[in-house]
């Protein structure tokens, strides 16, 4: 559905085609995908490429090809327009000359491939000017005060507060003597990119974000404690055994310089290393000595508050069942160790929300959102529930939902339906709330999800300020993908929810789709 949408509505040009293979028939060769799917029911105009040698592997990996040549050709008759790869283009090119002498393979679809190409080219301007340039645009452009300022705003507006028991953030500045900054990731800037970024910033970490907020005025104390992974340990489904002597050295001297500390803020979690694309994992628990570092700070008896930075989420049970504070800063960007002194210290009021489930161990995999009736029942045996649920997050005030309306509420299968809400702070601080609005189809012909998100709205409230919410439903909201894959809106009643999350949903209501 988001390509659908990226391409429908959006006009997306580009699209690359995946690794795998969808009932028996690779993606790269499969003309379902790339034409009748792509180009005949969605209308995309643009150009399809390959996901890296995904073309060989057609040959190497499926072994549906029985040459590299026949891989070609399947690709390109199926609707491939580029090969993305490290090779020579000469690996790619000289095969379809090849096909094309030997009449395996029409000019005519060559032509329709290249066209796809030059009309995406010429769409964008590109064959205007070929040749002039202005180098000095990009000094100009990248890294310009307006787009720090953004990356910023998105590093403070992605941050998740997941806990918060007894208010002990924001932290009071004028109260703080004394602060540790530990963990592996508090002054490491690969908790702040992913594998993509830009590698020649300078990123501000935590444990710089802090000093820079905080000023001499107060005494931050530093301490590694661990490394994200460690060597000793290296990853496995065994248990782990007590951390070695030079590891638990390091988890002790954070321990100690904990002690007297106003709070202790510790950063962990997975470095681009471990949390990138073909970096699997077999577990979802902090890597390494991670859990025994946090512990061991907890239980000096200071307060602790603990910054999860990934990609990916975490099982962190034990933190979540004993450490007042937590988190989640994901890979915020150069501006990230900023971002999070700002919540820390409450200039910013924290207002992300998940945008995916947090199991409470691997062994609950799949647990997604949104999902089907029944899909995630567990036996007795098993764990039950997400540990933080799709849409969570906490703020440092709260919020009130009032008056839900729904108009009208019976519409034609084409027609639209306006729903509105009051949402009121009713806390002591001006904050953000993320309103969420979900969708059932409470019975249709196929299956469809217990509850779908169809709308969002951020909005910013003062305290006691109320304001009003709405959202249209369309009957692109509505439909389903019917037995003859079709989409289509089928009558029957739906279920209106909502709330701050998929779970902390408030209001409920329902409309009718007539025939």
């Amino acid at each position: 559905e988001p390509f659908r949408r990226a391409i429908r509505d959006a006009g997306a040009l580009g699209v690359m085609a995946s690794y795998n293979d969808y009932d028996g028939i690779p993606i790269e060769a499969n003309r379902r995908f790339l034409t009748d799917i792509l180009r005949r029911e969605w209308g995309f105009k643009g150009y399809v490429v390959s996901d890296s040698d995904a073309v060989e592997f057609i040959h190497t990996k499926h072994h549906v090809a029985p040459t590299y040549a026949d891989a070609v050709r399947q690709a390109v008759e199926a609707g491939l327009n580029v090969r993305t790869t490290f090779t020579p283009p000469e690996v790619y090119a000289n095969p379809l000359r090849q096909l094309v002498r030997d009449g395996q393979l029409s000019m005519a679809t060559i032509d329709a491939r290249v066209r796809d190409i030059l009309r995406a080219k010429y769409w964008e301007g590109l064959l205007d000017h070929p040749y002039v340039a202005d180098p000095a645009a990009a000094d100009r452009i990248v890294r310009s005060p307006e787009h720090l300022a953004v990356a910023a705003r998105a590093a403070r507006e992605s941050i998740v507060l997941l806990k918060n028991e007894g208010g002990l953030l924001p932290l009071a500045k004028a109260r703080l003597h004394t602060v540790l900054v530990a963990g592996p990731l508090a002054d490491d800037h690969r908790a702040f990119q992913s594998r993509y970024a830009p590698q020649a910033v300078d990123f501000v970490t935590v444990l710089s974000g802090l000093r820079e907020k905080l000023g001499p005025e107060v005494q931050i104390r530093y301490a590694k404690g661990c490394d994200v992974v460690d060597e000793h340990f290296p990853e496995s489904d065994v248990e782990k055994e007590a951390p070695p002597a030079p590891v638990q050295a390091g988890i002790d001297e954070a321990a100690a310089a904990a002690k007297g500390a106003d709070v202790a803020i510790v950063v962990v979690g997975e470095n681009d290393a471990i949390s990138r694309e073909s970096a699997s994992r077999i577990s979802l628990n902090l890597p390494g000595y991670q859990e025994e570092l946090v512990c061991a700070i907890q239980a000096t008896g200071t307060p602790v508050v603990l910054i999860v930075a990934a990609g990916r989420p975490q099982a962190i049970n034990w933190a979540a069942a004993h450490v007042p504070a937590i988190l989640e800063l994901w890979f915020p960007g150069e501006e990230g160790g900023r971002a999070m002194a700002d919540v820390l210290l409450g200039d910013t009021n924290p207002s992300g929300r998940l945008p995916i489930t947090f199991p409470r161990s691997a062994g609950q995999i799949p647990l997604n959102f949104p999902t089907h009736p029944g899909a995630q029942d567990r036996d007795p045996g098993q764990v039950h529930g997400p540990l933080f649920p799709f849409g969570f997050g906490l703020s440092y005030t709260t919020f009130g939902y009032a008056n839900l309306k729904i108009d009208p509420l019976r519409q034609g299968a084409q027609g639209s339906i306006e729903v509105s809400c009051d949402v009121t702070n009713t806390g002591a601080r001006p904050g953000d709330e993320v309103v969420q609005l979900y969708l059932r189809d409470d019975y249709s012909s196929v299956t469809t999800f217990e509850k779908e998100l169809h709308g969002f709205a951020r909005v910013h409230l003062e305290p006691k300020e109320t304001r009003t919410v709405r959202f249209a439903l369309t009957p692109r909201d509505l439909q389903l993908y019917d037995r003859n894959d079709h989409w289509t809106v089928e009558p029957g009643r739906f279920t209106v929810m909502i709330g701050a999350s998929s779970e902390d949903l408030r209001l409920r209501g329902n409309f009718t789709i007539t025939r």
